[in-house]
């Protein structure tokens, strides 16, 4: 944390807080911002957490749910007010305002002190006080790291547990990533000590599907699913019409790239979806090659290294000829054999 001793006087009095984070939170982005705002609370703060969009319901299980606002379901008027009225606003999981749609404006003109707790790479210097770190596994990692910094360990109890701990294993695949580090596992089992149930919340995350997810699933790799082996890359492309035969909810499309990725001798891989306005993007890579570089280059996205997003105005069509030319620039990257841990 930049400023640490600066942060402390901040919060060293109750405060007035809004938490937010990206779009469609995943398990690290709303396990961290529930996580920490059930240990502000705790500390006699006024915390409430603002989500832009919905999130998948396997997620609702986190202590805090049910007090989430989500901005773009009617919303915008109280959480407008609330960030008026903030001192502090934590921006947790994204580094660039855009991340968070309509929100982004209003968390820019705030007067109040703006903190900024992510992972990703070249993040935006909009914040007074940064906690940073693409070294970090997850954000949950860091808002666990903060409180103890703070030297608050004692507060972490079974909720904050859980849902950091949901944030951290997602955020490294079930702990199979190559930023499952020492520190992860040593976090985690801490977070085991403080309560946390970790097959239950495997199960939770991992383990309550719907019966529509599970056969769109099943479409999607036996119908949607191309396989470019003259340059190791696979690919989705889900149209609108798909989503709605299924009838896909938030959350039925996360981890649908990791599919493409699992081929053996696959070293990049995407999924483009449909979603009318826009086609939406995910990239998955292994070794060397940046998911990220390409993400930014190309489809006004980003992220990590090996893990980035996208997006593309043109057709599902015209965006999946746009992937498959572009990746005639990155032949001679993509064609030499895997190096998985390069």
């Amino acid at each position: 944390m930049q400023n640490l001793e600066a942060f402390k006087t901040l919060i060293s009095t109750p405060k007035k807080v809004v938490i937010t984070t990206h779009h469609k939170p995943d398990a690290d982005a709303l396990g961290s911002s529930l996580g920490l705002a059930e240990y502000l609370n705790m500390k006699g703060h006024d915390a409430t957490v603002i989500t832009p969009t919905d999130y998948a319901d396997f997620l609702t299980w986190m202590k805090g749910n049910d007090q989430v606002i989500v901005y773009d379901e009617g919303n915008e008027e109280v959480s407008c007010q609330l960030i008026r009225e903030a001192d502090i606003i934590f921006c947790l999981d994204f580094s660039s305002l855009q991340r968070i749609n309509g929100l982004g404006d209003k968390v820019a003109q705030a007067q109040c002190a703006k903190v900024l707790i992510d992972h990703h790479l070249e993040p935006e210097d909009f914040a007074d006080f940064q906690m940073w770190s693409t070294e970090a596994a997850a954000t949950a990692e860091l808002i666990y790291d903060l409180i103890h910094l703070l030297g608050d360990e004692a507060l972490i109890n079974k909720d904050i547990a859980e849902a950091l701990y949901a944030g951290i294993m997602t955020d490294t695949g079930g702990f199979k990533h190559s930023n499952t580090t020492r520190h992860v596992f040593r976090v985690c089992g801490e977070l085991v000590d403080k309560g946390a149930d970790a097959a239950k919340v495997s199960k939770l995350v991992y383990d309550t599907n719907s019966l529509d997810k599970l056969k769109f699933l099943g479409f999607a790799l036996s119908e949607r699913l191309t396989v470019m082996p003259e340059l190791n890359t696979a690919y989705f492309a889900i149209s609108a019409e798909d989503l709605e035969q299924f009838r896909s909810r938030t959350g039925d499309t996360e981890g649908l790239v990791n599919y493409a990725l699992s081929i053996e001798g696959i070293k990049f891989a995407a999924l483009m979806i449909d979603r009318k306005d826009v086609v939406k993007i995910s990239f998955r890579s292994v070794g060397g090659f940046s998911a990220n570089e390409f993400a930014r280059k190309h489809f006004e996205g980003g992220g990590h290294k090996n893990a980035a997003g996208g997006m593309s105005g043109l057709s599902l069509e015209e965006t999946v000829d746009k992937f498959k030319q572009l990746l005639n620039e990155y032949k001679n990257e993509l064609s030499n054999p895997i190096n998985t841990y390069a």
